[in-house]
């Protein structure tokens, strides 16, 4: 993946891999909201009004990532979040033991809803596993954990969504899943990256003892209207 690319990963994924799910106006895209709630711009100063107004419906509100916008129509407010780590990795993880490791579809998608929305809210809509692979483990027929890809382009995957229910916390179901899919990744030929929050110390200082590293802090915030 280019570094322009991992630098404006909304825009990236939605004009190379999710482009044929991709709403478009002029040079802004979107994904439709029952993927995702983010929303990309091929630069700072890219115009803006039209494309929102276009894209956005009154009571909605889109995420940008990394690239964010200089300056915004009238009536448009920026939410900044605080930045996110970007973190990836470039070798081989070691796979801990633990349940087997299955690769989820359409029978699953309701257990993994309901997983989302108690761990995962906001981020995960009703066809977000629709935009990769997404994979999980059961343990007493419970969906104890998931990952899957999101965001990305032609030679670059995000490891996303990696959450684990509450009663299985402490068993590694997040170890054992993100080493899982980094190698699947790094074997297919593509760069594996994820973002994280820095007040989710728990989960950075978990990627950082697997072998990730930090790219860069990158820009984090919400567009909606005034």
């Amino acid at each position: 993946m280019t570094t322009s690319a991992l630098d404006n990963p909304f825009f990236s994924a939605l004009d190379s891999i999710h482009a044929d799910v991709a709403l478009r106006h002029g040079e802004v895209l979107r994904y439709p909201g029952e993927f995702a709630p983010f929303l990309g711009i091929p630069n700072a100063d890219a115009r803006l009004a039209d494309a929102l107004e276009a894209l956005v419906q009154v009571g909605d509100s889109v995420l940008v990532l990394g690239v964010v916008p200089a300056r915004l129509p009238v009536g448009w407010l920026l939410e900044p979040f605080d930045d996110l780590a970007q973190m990836h990795c470039d070798h081989e993880l070691s796979v801990s033991g633990g349940p087997e490791i299955i690769e989820l579809d359409e029978r699953h998608r309701a257990d993994v809803l309901a997983l989302t929305a108690l761990v995962y809210p906001h981020y995960f809509r009703t066809r977000t596993m629709e935009l990769g692979r997404y994979f999980g483990m059961y343990v007493d027929g419970r969906l104890a954990a998931i990952i899957g890809e999101r965001l990305g382009a032609p030679d670059a995957r995000e490891m996303s969504a990696i959450c684990t229910h509450p009663d299985f916390l402490g068993r590694g179901c997040a170890r054992r899943l993100t080493a899982f899919l980094t190698n699947e990744t790094l074997r297919s030929g593509k760069q594996p990256f994820l973002h994280v929050a820095y007040s989710n110390e728990r989960a950075k200082a978990l990627y950082e003892t697997m072998g990730y590293r930090l790219r860069r802090d990158i820009p984090f915030g919400a567009l909606r209207r005034a």
